[in-house]
């Protein structure tokens, strides 16, 4: 996932308004993590609803299906879970793709006289007084007075929740010699690509900042990053201590969070990012090859925030404020919906 570990879906039996809330994606771990990451802050019953468009539907623009009236969209509307009453309380949209489905939900719960609260996570790339709330990460330069601008992504990077990734992988971490420093890893993407030379190089300079500082290495793949490009990496690493996971059982990727007292994450994913800025921890980052205007604008802000720094080899030290706008968000729905009470 950014959130590359796995997320399940809490389901709740609901009544008319008694306040479910359906998280509609495509299916995109990142985005998945993203809806759950807020209802999980919102502190209502969820459930994922992991939606694809199909027939002739699916060859209109997002931006155009808006128009199409709501029952006869859903009809073209496949979905991991029944898209039926009883009807929830808040839908959360992620991704372009779920706009429109999200949006005749809404409307089809209307007619039948339930007004359901209509939250999208990043542009809509619709008119946004088609939502009640949209979270926008800042670098998308995307404003309005339904917008709430979040730094980078918003995540689920809560103490409780790093505490009891901690204790559950205590007992490979706690031998490994500190400074530990976590490795967060992408892969290839629309934008970048991540090779097995540049991996190569990249575990080199990691073995370096590991061996100088007498640290130890906590390395986790996503499911971007290819076999060839992660043996690469771990080649040159083999001499300093180190975990690597390798893919199977539980992904530690929270408890490396926990556990780092540095953390070097790949360029490509605003999620992994904004994940580790999350610990307060320094976060150093790691260059791919490519390149976007949109994440560029996202890495400047998070350097000015004094988050990070571009990794050259060595680990240092330096503060700053945990970045996590998960609860600014969770705290406007729950004002919106008369749930302060759950705050």
């Amino acid at each position: 996932m950014s959130l590359q570990h796995s997320v399940n879906s809490r389901n709740a039996e609901t009544g008319p308004g008694n306040g479910a809330t359906w998280i509609v994606t495509d299916g995109s771990v990142g985005m998945e993590a993203q809806g759950i990451a807020v209802a999980e802050a919102v502190g209502l019953p969820y459930s994922l609803k992991r939606v694809r468009m199909t027939g002739a539907m699916r060859l209109m623009p997002a931006r155009l299906q808006i128009y199409v009236a709501p029952s006869r969209l859903l009809r073209s509307v496949t979905s991991s879970e029944p898209l039926a009453p009883p009807w929830p309380r808040l839908i959360i949209s992620i991704g372009r793709r779920s706009v429109p489905i999200a949006l005749a939900l809404k409307s089809v719960a209307k007619a039948s006289g339930l007004k359901v609260f209509g939250l999208h996570i990043q542009n809509p790339k619709v008119p946004k007084q088609r939502f009640d709330l949209i979270a926008a990460p800042l670098h998308d330069g995307y404003a309005g007075a339904n917008v709430i601008n979040t730094f980078g992504a918003v995540h689920s990077v809560t103490p409780k929740r790093l505490a009891e990734a901690a204790q559950s992988f205590a007992a490979k971490i706690e031998p490994l010699p500190r400074p530990r420093i976590a490795v967060l890893l992408g892969g290839d993407s629309a934008a970048f690509s991540f090779p097995p030379d540049l991996a190569a190089s990249f575990g080199a300079s990691l073995e370096r900042a590991a061996r100088d500082s007498g640290g130890s290495l906590l390395v986790t793949p996503s499911r971007r990053t290819s076999p060839e490009a992660l043996r690469a990496l771990v080649a040159p690493i083999g001499e300093v201590p180190h975990f690597v996971w390798d893919g199977t059982g539980e992904n530690p990727y929270f408890a490396f969070l926990a556990t780092a007292d540095a953390i070097v994450t790949t360029e490509d994913s605003v999620n992994m990012v904004t994940e580790a800025a999350g610990t307060g921890k320094p976060v150093y980052v790691q260059r791919l090859k490519g390149g976007s205007t949109r994440l560029g604008r996202f890495h400047e802000l998070m350097r000015e925030r004094g988050a990070t720094r571009p990794f050259a080899g060595k680990i240092e030290s330096w503060s700053y404020a945990p970045i996590n706008d998960t609860e600014v968000v969770a705290s406007a729905i729950r004002r919106a919906l008369g749930l302060e009470t759950l705050g």
